[in-house]
């Protein structure tokens, strides 16, 4: 599978990724589970195999650029229904 692909695919899953951080990390900063996140989709992506094979060649852009794509799926789900729901459960 090509790298675009596999990005998108990866980034496809990153709701889930959030609300499963969320419920692990839940009493975490956000910081924290930003960081757990973007360990999770760096695990799917498998971002070791893809900076070796230089499909990444500047690692820290790519990481910021999906620090921002989180910040935007955590954006939307906090304007959500599943923000009433995941308060209403608590």
């Amino acid at each position: 599978m090509n790298f675009l692909s596999k990005l998108l695919q990866g980034i496809s899953f990153l709701p889930s990724i959030v609300s499963a951080v969320e419920g692990l990390f839940g009493s975490k900063s956000g910081s924290q589970k930003k960081d757990a996140a973007l360990s999770f989709i760096g695990a799917a992506l498998n971002l070791g195999e893809a900076l070796s094979e230089k499909q990444v060649v500047d690692e820290d852009k790519f990481r910021d650029g999906l620090s921002k794509i989180i910040d935007g799926v955590v954006q939307c789900l906090n304007a959500s229904v599943w923000a009433k729901k995941a308060a209403a459960s608590n």
